[in-house]
C-alpha cells in the first residue's frame, strides 16, 4: 500500500488493482487501516474506480471531511484525469453518449436513444503516443459513470488493451490497461486546491510509450 499524502482529514493513496474501492473485508479501506496500524481508523471512501483498476484515490478521515468531499464531487467540481493504452488511434477529442448499466451482465451499453435509466455520459481525450497498433490516451472524466471510460472507447471502436469484457482482442494482457493518473480538489479543511499525481508502475503495455516516465510528463507531479 503506498501512501501519498496523509493528514488528519484526509489520505490519498495508490489503489491497487484488483482491489475494492468500499469498506468491506478485503477492501481498500481495510488495507489503509493495515498500513496505518489502527484496525479502528476512520477511512472512508467518498469515491471509487472500477476494482479492476489502478491509481491515484482519495479517502476522508472524519465524517465532516467526508461529507464536504462528497459535496464537491456531486457539485462536479473535483477534476479526474486517467490515462489508458487503447487498441487503436482516436486522436483527440470529446465522447459524449448515454450509456445503459446491465445489473444481469454487470456492463455497461452506450445506446443511441433516451430512456429508463440511460444516463448522460462525458468525457474529453487527447492521444499522447501512439505504436502500430496501440495508443496512449489522457482522458479527463466529466461525469463518473460505472465503467464510463470502458464502455464509451469500446463503443468507439477503441477496446482498452487487457478489456476482453468490452472488445478487447484475446491475445491482448490480463490486466487492463487504466490508470487513475490525477485528481485535482478543494481540501476539505484547509478549503485551497490540491492536486495529487502517481505514474503506473513500469509494466507491459505502459512501457510501449517510455516518454510516460519523462520529466515533462508530469503535469506538477504529486503535493
Amino acid at each position: 500500500m503506498e501512501i501519498l499524502y496523509q493528514d488528519n482529514r484526509i489520505l490519498v493513496c495508490i489503489k491497487p488493482a484488483g482491489i475494492l474501492s468500499t469498506d468491506e473485508p478485503g477492501g481498500l479501506p481495510e488495507l489503509v487501516r493495515r498500513e496505518l496500524g489502527d484496525s479502528q481508523a476512520c477511512v472512508r471512501t467518498v469515491h471509487r474506480l472500477d476494482r479492476v483498476v489502478g491509481g491515484v484515490m482519495v479517502l476522508a478521515r472524519s465524517r465532516e471531511a467526508a461529507r464536504r468531499l462528497s459535496a464537491q464531487i456531486q457539485q462536479h467540481s473535483w477534476s479526474k484525469e486517467y490515462l489508458a493504452v487503447v487498441h487503436g488511434t482516436p486522436g483527440s477529442g470529446t465522447f459524449h453518449d448515454l450509456l445503459l448499466r446491465s445489473k444481469e451482465e454487470r456492463k455497461t451499453y452506450v445506446v443511441s436513444h433516451p430512456g429508463k435509466g440511460a444516463q448522460e455520459a462525458i468525457l474529453d481525450y487527447r492521444t499522447i503516443a501512439s505504436t502500430s497498433s496501440l495508443s496512449l490516451v489522457r482522458i479527463q472524466l466529466k461525469t463518473g459513470r460505472t465503467h464510463q471510460i470502458r464502455a464509451q472507447f469500446s463503443a468507439h471502436g477503441y477496446p482498452l488493451y487487457g478489456d476482453k469484457k468490452y472488445g478487447a482482442p484475446e491475445d491482448s494482457g490480463h490486466t487492463i490497461a487504466l490508470w487513475s493518473h490525477s485528481l485535482s480538489f478543494i481540501h476539505p479543511q484547509t478549503e485551497q486546491p490540491v492536486q495529487f499525481s502517481a505514474l503506473p508502475s513500469r509494466t507491459a503495455p505502459w512501457t510501449d510509450f517510455p516518454q510516460l516516465w519523462e520529466p515533462t510528463f508530469s503535469q506538477g507531479g504529486n503535493r
